[in-house]
């Protein structure tokens, strides 16, 4: 796999990041080129400035970690991290909506995807499949798919569990060929991160990155 850094979104959004967090996951996509880096809004005009010439995406996230804000509140969350440069918005999707069987996640979803592709931005959905049933996953991918998502993607990293191969699988066989597929969550080693695209991720979230390359340039000298 020769271009494995153009799917890593190297990612620092744990509770307690800082700015020299920040500065070394910047440092580190730099050198290794990575697709994107995904870190807390509040950082993204400093990120902005330091990638605005670069081809490195600029993530952030709305409605983390755990969904359920108000959808006016998500709704200022994306306009204003587009305006301070964002280029992907990572969307925590109404679980407890979806859960109490209501139409609005869709609805929730096709608002926020208008907005972004207006502006010529991408929309991921992290669904948060550690807390889905099988079934509940098809839905949930049918109501991203639906609402004009461009990715999903399976974990915020703060649930019992993130993403699993299988789950992956699944979501690559319910999901049409336009939307793209996040993994996230947990994926901390060069052999989970190419079992992850093997098995049809897209893109790979993680804040170990820098390592995973690291061990496959020792494999690639």
């Amino acid at each position: 796999m020769k271009n494995l850094n153009r799917y890593i979104e190297h990612t620092a959004l744990h509770p307690t990041v800082d700015e020299q967090a920040i500065q070394t996951v910047l440092d580190q996509a730099k050198k290794y080129a990575f697709r994107g880096v995904c870190i807390p809004p509040f950082w993204v005009k400093k990120a902005k400035r330091e990638l605005s010439d670069l081809d490195i995406q600029l993530v952030t996230v709305v409605g983390f970690p755990l969904g359920y804000s108000m959808t006016q509140t998500k709704v200022f969350e994306t306009r204003q991290a587009i305006k301070d440069g964002a280029d992907e918005l990572d969307v925590v999707w109404s679980i407890t909506g979806f859960k109490s069987r209501m139409n609005w996640p869709k609805i929730e979803l096709a608002q926020l995807a208008n907005i972004c592709h207006e502006e010529e931005k991408i929309l991921k959905v992290i669904i948060e499949t550690a807390l889905l049933q099988e079934e509940e996953l098809m839905e949930a991918c049918h109501i991203c798919t639906d609402a004009g998502v461009d990715f999903v993607k399976t974990s915020t990293g703060f649930a019992d569990k993130g993403a699993q191969i299988a789950t992956i699988q699944h979501m690559r066989e319910i999901l049409p060929s336009q939307v793209g597929i996040k993994a996230s969550g947990g994926i901390k080693t060069l052999d989970q991160a190419v079992a992850m695209i093997a098995a049809g991720a897209d893109r790979i979230g993680t804040s170990s990155g820098h390592l995973i390359m690291e061990a496959w340039q020792d494999k690639n000298p």
